[in-house]
């Protein structure tokens, strides 16, 4: 009986360390960095996976992506100021492509573009003229501690969580179909407003709500402004809340 506990024991040991074996090689790693200088900007078109970009302050982006099977191809190109990675246009014709997961490293002064078609996507520490942050179907957008003057985000179901500041002349838009969108801003921020919420009506304005605010649609949009409107932002949920805080 003990031999026999004994052999079963030894079994799950190999199964086991076969199994995680495995997995570690079904996963294949690139990397690779780019000189940046001012005017350069990064366009990353994803078609599955998490993106991570944090603002560093190297003039270089670093660029480390986790590839699960089947490995989709990584063809970046550098270009008249753009380092653009677009995996849609390198695995044209592959019906199969396992997640690629992004960590990508970047001058905290750079323009980001991303798009991806599913998996969340999270930018921190940026400053650079403009940042647009796009989910085509479904995944969550983080962007914290923020300072551009432009910036787009918007997902189809997934929730969206802005920290950052509101620079005077600055554009701001947030938009999901299904989901939450927090907004948490500085309250010496400055800006004119149209949130729009028309299935819940759950819009709240919190602090920032004052005699400037209308509400049109029976609830479903609130429009003003607050202080001197030097900002724009458009926050638009078709089937979630909007929510506005202080920072």
């Amino acid at each position: 009986m003990s031999a026999t506990k004994t052999t079963i024991l030894l079994l799950l040991s190999v199964v086991f360390l076969f199994g995680s074996t495995a997995s570690v090689l079904a996963q294949r790693k690139f990397s690779r960095s780019f000189p940046a200088g001012t005017a350069v900007r990064l366009q990353l078109t994803n078609r599955s996976g998490t993106v991570t970009v944090v603002g560093w302050n190297r003039p270089e982006v670093n660029i480390v992506a986790m590839l699960e099977a089947p490995a989709a191809n990584i063809v970046p190109k550098q270009d008249d100021g753009v380092i653009d990675l677009d995996l849609v246009r390198d695995n044209q014709g592959r019906d199969e492509v396992g997640n690629v997961n992004f960590t990508i490293r970047v001058p905290y002064n750079l323009t980001v573009s991303i798009e991806t078609r599913m998996g969340n996507l999270s930018v921190t520490s940026l400053s650079g003229n403009f940042l647009r942050a796009h989910i085509s179907t479904e995944g969550d957008i983080e962007l914290t501690n923020i300072t551009s003057a432009n910036v787009a985000a918007d997902t189809i179901t997934g929730d969206i969580f802005y920290d950052g500041d509101i620079q005077s002349g600055g554009i701001y838009r947030f938009t999901a179909v299904k989901g939450n969108i927090n907004i948490r801003i500085p309250f010496s921020s400055s800006f004119k407003f149209q949130a729009t919420a028309p299935s819940t009506r759950d819009i709240s304005m919190g602090p920032f709500a004052d005699a400037s605010m209308n509400s049109l649609g029976t609830g479903r949009r609130l429009v003003g402004k607050f202080r001197d409107g030097a900002a724009t932002l458009t926050v638009t949920n078709q089937r979630g809340s909007i929510k506005f805080l202080p920072r």
